[in-house]
């Protein structure tokens, strides 16, 4: 078993979601083979491949495990086969038939005609097609482990299940119709960003996410001061001070209020919180003092639920359902007040002059033709606004819910994918895989097809042909 996994110098592709495997990825030739005998070209192939198909598996058992017949598959036409049952195969031995009736459908466009060109099949890249049958394989190839190494650690460990017995050897060679599974904490554990610390909930990612954007802050707020002193070199130093400490406030600002900040769900109800404050500001003359009491209420209760994120023991799953039943509540009362409003005002303010009603008629069509809610009616405008807000708020409270802060969990909360895996996020045809349940099925063996190989490898074919030489009895 390799000690230094990851080497920049003379690069190895390693099966792993590292930044240096994607960099030597990145870097990944095929060797030069001018100034080396045939002995180092397959040398240096075999310890390349080696270095990335499960270099975990000891040499000898690999080789033992090594077949030099390669699985393939050829291709047959549906046409073809539906027409014929095979018997015309044998018909016309011995008698000078040379041409099959198969070249003849296919001559008549039984391919679309493009019965001329043939796709080569990939034999090489099969050469490690005995590994991909082994169960710590294949839970990498699933995307249930964020490595090989990591894959067989949950199998030791007895986190996965073979046809729903516990299996703890990795080398278990899977059949086809075998279904695996692997406990759900321990992929999200895989796949998650991982912890900062033993004690928070905060990943590394994050922490790196804010330093990057304090920068990127940092650094348009000292360009906007420059462009601004450059503008204003004939005004007062106080006024250009003024202008670029305004303008740098304003991106701060718009650097705060960033999308990523609503996957926090300590951020988001904060925010929330100053939106419920801004509400009660705005709408004081509208709403009645019995709906302003429920929005304080509902604010305050916000705040406490904000400060019982902070624990390690507390589950907001309750307090959530509590929140959203409530804010159902006070919607509901909000139309009812907004409408008793308008017909009280409607009856104290009695107005009989025909200009009036002519303008308030104007104004009415123009707001029912207008879609934008603050050119309608002014006392729609509480309403609509205590709505969106709420709708704000309800969205916040569901992501809370769906994907809680739980610092009691081995990964980062709320739950975040881990770095570079995106590159990385891709499953064979030969497994059937639910992330729902954290299981796949292996269907069957990979197979090499015309133009297609089944076996996942980032290398090339003449690599792994001189790498498959190398196993070979004479050398």
């Amino acid at each position: 078993m390799p000690r230094r996994l990851h080497q920049l110098k003379r690069p190895k592709v390693r099966q792993d979601w590292k930044k240096e495997t994607l960099y030597n990825l990145s870097r990944l030739v095929t060797p030069p083979a001018a100034n080396k005998t045939f002995f180092q070209q397959k040398w240096l192939a075999k310890s390349m491949t080696r270095g990335y198909h499960n270099p975990y598996v000891r040499e000898g058992t690999w080789t033992r495990m090594f077949d030099r017949r390669l699985p393939a598959v050829v291709s047959m036409n549906h046409e073809y086969l539906a027409r014929y049952d095979g018997s015309e195969m044998a018909s016309g031995r011995g008698s000078g038939v040379e041409k099959n009736p198969k070249d003849e459908l296919e001559g008549e466009g039984g391919r679309g005609g493009q019965s001329d060109r043939v796709d080569k099949t990939p034999y090489m890249h099969m050469t490690f097609h005995p590994l991909e049958r082994r169960l710590d394989t294949a839970i990498w190839r699933a995307l249930f482990a964020s490595s090989a190494k990591q894959a067989r650690q949950f199998v030791v460990h007895g986190w996965v299940k073979v046809n729903g017995k516990k299996m703890i050897y990795p080398g278990y060679q899977l059949n086809p119709g075998d279904m695996f599974q692997v406990e759900p904490e321990r992929v999200m554990f895989a796949t998650g960003a991982r912890k900062r610390k033993a004690n928070s909930a905060a990943s590394d990612q994050d922490v790196r996410s804010e330093e990057a954007d304090e920068e990127g802050s940092k650094s348009t707020s000292r360009r906007a001061v420059e462009e601004q002193d450059e503008q204003d070199e004939v005004e007062d130093e106080g006024s250009d001070a003024g202008a670029a400490t305004l303008e740098s406030d304003a991106e701060r600002e718009a650097v705060s209020t960033k999308p990523e900040d609503e996957n926090d769900p300590k951020k988001a109800m904060k925010k929330l919180v100053t939106r419920a404050k801004r509400i009660l500001e705005d709408s004081k003359r509208k709403l009645s003092g019995k709906r302003q009491q429920e929005l304080r209420a509902f604010a305050q209760s916000v705040r406490k639920t904000m400060s019982k994120h902070r624990g390690a023991d507390e589950s907001p799953e309750d307090t959530v359902e509590d929140f959203e039943a409530a804010l159902a509540q006070i919607m509901t009362k909000i139309p009812d007040d907004a409408v008793a409003q308008a017909s009280t005002s409607a009856q104290q303010t009695e107005v009989t002059a025909d200009a009036i009603t002519r303008a308030s008629s104007s104004s009415s069509s123009s707001s029912s033709s207008s879609s934008n809610p603050q050119m309608q009616d002014p006392s729609k405008h509480d309403e609509y606004t205590a709505r969106k807000d709420a709708e704000l708020l309800h969205a916040a409270l569901e992501r809370a819910r769906a994907n809680p802060r739980d610092v009691t969990k081995p990964y980062a909360t709320p739950w975040k994918p881990r770095d570079y895996m995106s590159a990385f996020a891709f499953i064979p045809r030969y497994l059937e895989v639910n992330q729902n349940v954290c299981s796949a099925v292996y269907l069957r063996h990979p197979v090499a097809r015309p133009g297609l190989a089944e076996v996942p490898t980032p290398f090339h074919g003449e690599t792994l042909a001189l790498a498959f030489n190398w196993y070979l009895r004479r050398r």
